[in-house]
């Protein structure tokens, strides 16, 4: 992968940073009871380096330290993502 993506084995983002992650198959259940999920390959996610080292996992998952946190319940195990990168700026008003 290219175009401006970073890999995760190449470097991370700072702890705390959000950023733009790719989740290979990652699919959403959309709202409602009807079970239908859409494809978001794309998210938005904060990385938390170090985050089961001060908070173990309730899953007891041992697999990283690290830990992408996203917005509601939509929280990814480390290994999840694959690449990652900066947030465009904000448009000139």
């Amino acid at each position: 992968m290219n175009d401006g993506w970073i890999s995760i084995t190449d470097r991370l983002p700072g702890n705390g940073e959000r950023v733009l992650c790719w989740v290979p198959e990652h699919l959403v259940y959309l709202p409602g009871k009807s079970g239908a999920t859409e494809l978001r390959e794309v998210v938005i996610l904060r990385f938390l380096q170090d985050h089961f080292t001060h908070n173990p996992s309730k899953t007891g998952r041992t697999t990283s330290p690290h830990l992408w946190a996203g917005e509601g319940s939509s929280n990814q195990f480390f290994e999840a993502v694959t690449h990652w990168r900066p947030l465009p700026p904000a448009p000139v008003t």
